[in-house]
């Protein structure tokens, strides 16, 4: 397939896909305000930033991210991130996709989308967009019924309860 996109986790891509991340908007809707306790070193839009890096990057963890972040100087410009010994851990994310949420992410989605349905939702020819963030996810199809459990009852060796004279298992 041809594309005109340049490869995914390169600098050319990062660069390319810099002025569209709505920055002022992640700042404003989820701001770093004083917790109590933990200080915040990191913005909304940074670790924002970072989780793309996850999706656009060929690594495939955020605990490899994490860990390639402070060698790889395009991936760090393209998070915001100034120094290369600083870095967001695995447990700063986690609590960022925690305090954003699914419902915030699909905000953040709306706002991307804004000035592409303003622009072409009234032509002839409208834009059809798929998201497949309401689909179940397909995750008990093939649990298993039962479970062998081995119970000991009254008597030498494992016995069935029913049967006492062989010995196996009992199913619940």
């Amino acid at each position: 397939m041809n594309s005109n996109l340049p490869a995914t986790g390169t600098v050319a891509l990062l660069e390319l896909l810099d002025p569209f991340i709505p920055d002022d908007f992640l700042n404003e809707r989820w701001p770093t305000r004083p917790t109590g306790g933990r200080r915040r070193d990191y913005s909304a839009a940074q670790l924002y930033r970072v989780h793309l890096l996850s999706l656009l990057s060929p690594v495939h963890s955020l605990n490899l991210l994490v860990k390639m972040l402070p060698e790889q100087r395009a991936w760090r410009k393209f998070a915001h991130l100034r120094r290369h010994t600083l870095v967001p851990g695995v447990r700063t994310l986690h609590e960022f996709r925690c305090r954003v949420g699914v419902a915030g992410l699909r905000q953040v989605n709306q706002h991307l989308l804004a000035p592409l349905v303003a622009a072409y939702a009234w032509q002839p020819w409208a834009v059809g967009l798929i998201d497949a963030t309401d689909l179940p996810a397909a995750c008990g199809g093939f649990k298993k019924n039962h479970r062998a459990i081995l119970c000991r009852t009254r008597g030498p060796g494992w016995t069935n309860p029913q049967d006492e004279t062989k010995p196996m298992f009992r199913r619940l």
